[in-house]
């Protein structure tokens, strides 16, 4: 039986799971850790927890050691770094024409790789700009292309709600987001009260989309024709949360029923 914690960086959205090896670990500590791009600082974000190993999908990488005074005064300086490389592959892309915009870049803490990120809205030929860090920075280059909700997160923002924007706060991972789920919210389809701002569909649109579609099952459809108390009628409007509808009768009178139970 192992024993795993979920560790934090501060350039990645989804949290990561480690095996705590032979290191006395616990929450908010930070440690150093192998990642795909080299050596990486990050903290613990929950309690160690016991693992059994046959209920994971591949076996998890170890904590490298807890860090110290100097992984700390090392990560402090590739960040300084960083940001000047920021701005000089910004000017160097502008020299070059690039239609990108580069959002961040960070060195691993061993300084062995210097990673770059970017929005564009097609695919880019960076060859030979990646040979113009790399004779630069005397490093391995990498150019990531993200999405534009993963440069929604990376900058920051405030939502319609005006509260801190969702991904940037509290979001590990991006689920899928429908338009149907704007429809079970009986909201409105303008681009501008469902889209935020990164220009997709709002996140917290998935939320309560499974509380709509319970409320919904009691429901009928808009346009449906039902039979109440005062005759035959059409179904013109629902409110969901309430299960109320609006019925226009046949005689061209408009009711309203409160649902329940599945019955008016």
């Amino acid at each position: 039986m192992n024993k795993i914690v979920g560790v934090k960086f501060e350039t990645e959205t989804q949290l990561k799971y480690y095996y705590i090896g032979k290191n006395l670990v616990k929450k908010d500590d930070k440690v150093v850790v192998s990642t795909d791009k080299g050596l990486e600082l990050g903290k613990v974000v929950t309690d160690v927890h016991p693992i059994d190993d046959k209920k994971l999908k591949k076996e998890l990488p170890s904590i490298i050691r807890l860090s110290t005074k100097k992984d700390f005064i090392n990560y402090k300086e590739n960040k300084k770094l960083a940001g000047q490389a920021l701005k000089k592959c910004k000017k160097i892309v502008k020299e070059m024409n690039l239609e990108m915009d580069v959002i961040e870049a960070y060195f691993t803490l061993d300084k062995d790789h210097l990673i770059f990120n970017f929005y564009a809205d097609n695919r880019i030929d960076f060859r030979e700009l990646a040979k113009e860090l790399a004779y630069i920075y005397k490093t391995r280059i990498e150019l990531r292309q993200i999405g534009v909700r993963d440069k929604a997160k990376k900058i920051g923002g405030l939502g319609c709600c005006g509260r801190e924007l969702c991904c940037a706060k509290f979001l590990n991972k991006f689920d899928s987001v429908t338009i149907s789920m704007a429809k079970n919210q009986n909201l409105s389809l303008n681009p501008n009260k469902i889209n935020g701002v990164c220009g997709r569909l709002l996140c917290c649109l998935k939320y309560e989309d499974d509380g709509y579609k319970e409320c919904r099952k009691c429901l009928p459809k808009v346009g449906q024709i039902i039979e109440v108390e005062n005759g035959k009628g059409k179904v013109t409007s629902i409110d969901v949360l309430n299960k109320k509808i609006k019925i226009e009768l046949e005689n061209g009178n408009v009711i309203e029923e409160q649902i329940k139970n599945g019955s008016n």
